[in-house]
């Protein structure tokens, strides 16, 4: 795996991927706020075709907009990420589908939460989207389109767009080839 915007510190350790968001990072193009913001830290691979990728992400959240979860991204244009953003005060589901604008979904967490796992599925046209919280039951967050075949760089995201930077741990981040 490799990094696409390398951030200042980070270390791995056997399944253990441990991350410090820089101050002012994102991924975010133009809806809503009318810039674009291509700097956030995705540590990944590329695949082309089907894949599983999974991971479960913990961090300590405290600014608006800290974000930590998975990113599929095909370029820089056509992006997914998916994960926990801090918003509004709370940690929150957030969901982020680019295809040249971005289009964000939130949903509520409990405020228990304490680890989410992910699970990003692509087969053929569809990129699928599964969560879990704590130990409970995967659920459904989105089924969203990812071109066919598409090389894509897939793997674990992290930013801090306002706040100084935060901490995230990734486990048994996982990337599978189908």
């Amino acid at each position: 795996m490799h990094w696409l915007n390398e951030p200042a510190s980070w270390s791995e350790e056997s399944d253990v991927l441990r991350v410090t968001a820089d101050a002012g990072t994102d991924f975010w193009r133009t809806t809503g706020y009318g810039y674009n913001r291509d700097n956030g830290h995705l540590y990944g691979d590329v695949t082309a075709g089907e894949f599983d990728l999974s991971m479960r992400l913990l961090g300590s959240y405290s600014a608006q907009y800290d974000q930590a979860g998975a990113m599929v991204r095909i370029d820089e244009h056509n992006w997914i990420k998916t994960g926990i953003e801090y918003f509004e005060g709370r940690m929150r589901l957030s969901t982020v589908v680019t295809y040249e604008y971005s289009s964000w979904v939130v949903a509520e967490l409990p405020e228990s939460t304490s680890e989410l796992a992910l699970l990003l599925t692509r087969r053929r046209d569809a990129l699928e989207v599964r969560y879990r919280i704590d130990h409970g039951a995967q659920e459904l967050a989105a089924l969203v389109h990812l071109p066919p075949d598409a090389p894509a760089l897939a793997g674990a995201m992290c930013a801090a767009p306002e706040g100084n930077g935060f901490q995230v741990t990734f486990r048994d981040l996982s990337l599978v080839a189908l």
